[in-house]
């Protein structure tokens, strides 16, 4: 039906951190290159797959800027050769997404 349309294409209740964090959480190794963290957002959210409004630059923006996502270069060990990193959650943050729990929090007044 029409409403329920709208709202699998409202914008979802998550911080673009949290999204980052599904994302990896989701992974096997849980580490996904930038493309993958692309891909599962907008696989996963169609807002995000009609949008193209900057989203894509503030997941890079969160990725760079937030100590919680550790960048792990390909190539090593445990990761096949290829362009770019992979990128991962600080064992530190975990807690931040306890129980799956990755809506925005409210801000203290």
């Amino acid at each position: 039906s029409p409403p329920q349309e709208g709202l699998r294409s409202a914008r979802p209740p998550y911080s673009y951190s949290a999204l980052i964090a599904m994302a990896i959480h989701s992974a096997p190794g849980r580490r996904r290159t930038l493309s993958q963290i692309y891909q599962f957002v907008a696989e996963n959210f169609p807002f995000y797959k009609k949008s193209k409004a900057g989203w894509q630059n503030s997941i890079r923006h969160n990725l760079s800027l937030n100590d919680c996502f550790k960048k792990v270069p390909r190539g090593s060990f445990l990761s096949p050769a290829g362009k770019g990193n992979y990128w991962t959650l600080d064992p530190n943050c975990e807690k931040m997404f306890d129980n799956g729990n990755f809506r925005r929090r409210r801000k203290r007044r």
